[in-house]
Formats: structure tokens, C-alpha cells, sequence
């Protein structure tokens, strides 16, 4: 019995997760109908159904929570044995999943992952680029990236990038047809490019200080985004003005093709710390993984 439905168990843990049979297709390397099949075998085995489907949503039943809180837990511990016979034997190897921000991943994590895979290529990472703030336990994860200020007490926090600031940027022409603002307080009267928050699905307020107080300014414009890239493709082609990580442009900056204004009203946020529960047993991949994005003041 046990033999049976051990992989088909591991099968419906991961649908389980990500409410998603294509997801969890995609993450277990099988087909969905070969994953489809296994879960029905399973709901035949046990004599009860354990998911509910519909076209959109994949969800567990009462006996479905049930069986994912049970057996987790061993799944987990099984996992945690094989990881350590591994670790025993000296071998990096494992999968590390890390949920983080689209301009912390392009900023903090990138180039330091490169050299990291290279020098592990029995490590794998999955990074979720998502800009809301994840609860990384309740979504298995196994760190992620956020502000130092944003990170809860009961994680803990290794700072791996610089403080940075925001900076107010649009092209030449724009500028030369609507005129440069000379305070926040005037970007409400340009076409600003706004940013849809992930979490409350609000308008992000542009953040500045004024003679120490910071102040936040609620633009407004004709076109709103998500992401960060499509907001600098939309100001490169001179649709408004941005605000935007100043490291995201200062090539463009550099190049003549974006031109910044407010400097002296911009400022620093706190740099970008992985996080992680304290209570969670380190493999040696995520170990290794730590001592490589870790910040070096002198880098």
C-alpha cells in the first residue's frame, strides 16, 4: 500500500500547494494528464475525493487539508534525511526556492546566482519575482528577498546589497514639451507613470523628503504598471515621467536617453536582506547559498 502511494502522495502535495495543476506539472517535470491520473488513482485508493476542481482553481477537499497537514511533515522529515546523507558525503546538491522583488532580484541576486550555479551545478533555484510581501512559511519557501525595514522580528535577516534610492526620470522630449517640476509637489500636474501595488492593489504614493520629513506625493497619468521594465520602456519612449531605482536607469541616465530631476529630494531606502525562520534547518546548499549573496561593504 505504502509503495503504491508514496509517489502519488508527493504528487498531490505539490498540486495541493500551488492550486494549480499546470503549476505543479510544470515543477514535478510530468505531464498534467500523467499528473491527473495519478491523483485520481489516489482519490480511488483512499476511497475519497481530495481535490475539487473547477476550469480556473484547483482546491483541497476537508479530507484533502487533512491528508496535506498530516503528512507533510513526514515528507519533509524524509526529505531532510536523504538532504543530509548528501551533506554527509560532502555534495552540494538540492533545490532552494526563493521568492523576491523584480528590481532586488535584477539588482542583488542575479549576479551574484551566476557565479553560485557555476560553481554548484547540482544546486537548483527557482526565484519567484513577486512584489508583494509573501509569507515564505505558509508558501514553502525557503527564503526571500524584501527591504530591511519590511522583514518581520521572528526571521531572521542578512542584508545582501547597498542602501539605494528612487530617482524622477523622463526623456528630453517630454521634458521639453511639458517643462521640468522643480518640487514634488508639482508632479501631480505632469503625466506621471503609475505603479500598481501587489498587496492592496492601490496606487504607489512617490516618497521624498522635505527638510528631513518624508513626504509622500499621489501622481497621477495615463498609463499604470505593474512591473518595472515596462514603466522604463513607456518613459524611454517619452509617455511620461517615472519612479523608478536609480541603478535601474543610470544607464539610460548616462546615455542621454533619460534625464533625472529632484535629486536632492530623493531618498535612501534601507538595503535588501534575505530572510528566512530561524527555525529552519539549514542544508548545506542553502548555507553555501547564503555565504554567496551575503553583502560585502567593500564589493
Amino acid at each position: 500500500m505504502l509503495r503504491e502511494n508514496f509517489n502519488d502522495l508527493t504528487y498531490f502535495i505539490v498540486v495541493a500547494r500551488e492550486q494549480s495543476f499546470t503549476r505543479a506539472a510544470a515543477r514535478l517535470g510530468v505531464s498534467q494528464s500523467a499528473l491527473s491520473h495519478a491523483i485520481r488513482s489516489l482519490e480511488q485508493r483512499l476511497n475519497m475525493r481530495l481535490l475539487t476542481r473547477t476550469t480556473r482553481s484547483v482546491s483541497t477537499t476537508e479530507a484533502g487539508e487533512q491528508l496535506v497537514k498530516n503528512i507533510t511533515p513526514l515528507i519533509d522529515d524524509l526529505e531532510s534525511v536523504l538532504q543530509s546523507l548528501n551533506d554527509e558525503q560532502g555534495r552540494i546538491v538540492g533545490n532552494l526556492r526563493i521568492t523576491v522583488g523584480e528590481h532586488a532580484l535584477r539588482s542583488a541576486l542575479l549576479p551574484k546566482a551566476s557565479a553560485f550555479i557555476a560553481q554548484y551545478p547540482e544546486v537548483n533555484i527557482e526565484f519567484v519575482s513577486d512584489n508583494s510581501l509573501t509569507n515564505i512559511v505558509s508558501e514553502r519557501f525557503d527564503a526571500g528577498v524584501r527591504l530591511g525595514d519590511q522583514i518581520e522580528k521572528d526571521m531572521i535577516a542578512l542584508r545582501i546589497g547597498p542602501d539605494w534610492r528612487m530617482t524622477v526620470v523622463a526623456a528630453p522630449e517630454y521634458f521639453a514639451t511639458w517643462g521640468k517640476p522643480d518640487t514634488p509637489y508639482a508632479l501631480p500636474q505632469h503625466n506621471c507613470i503609475n505603479m500598481r501595488l501587489p498587496t492592496l492593489g492601490g496606487l504607489y504614493q512617490w516618497e521624498f523628503i522635505d527638510q528631513g520629513k518624508e513626504i509622500r506625493v499621489r501622481v497621477a497619468g495615463q498609463l499604470t504598471f505593474n512591473n518595472l521594465l515596462s514603466r522604463i520602456d513607456a518613459a524611454v519612449a517619452g509617455l511620461g515621467v517615472i519612479y523608478a531605482p536609480e541603478d535601474s536607469v543610470a544607464e539610460l541616465v548616462a546615455q542621454g536617453t533619460l534625464e533625472p530631476v529632484l535629486e536632492e529630494w530623493c531618498e535612501y531606502f534601507t538595503g535588501y536582506h534575505l530572510y528566512y525562520p530561524s527555525r529552519k534547518q539549514h542544508t548545506a546548499a542553502f548555507s553555501k547559498f547564503i555565504d554567496a549573496v551575503r553583502y560585502q561593504a567593500s564589493s
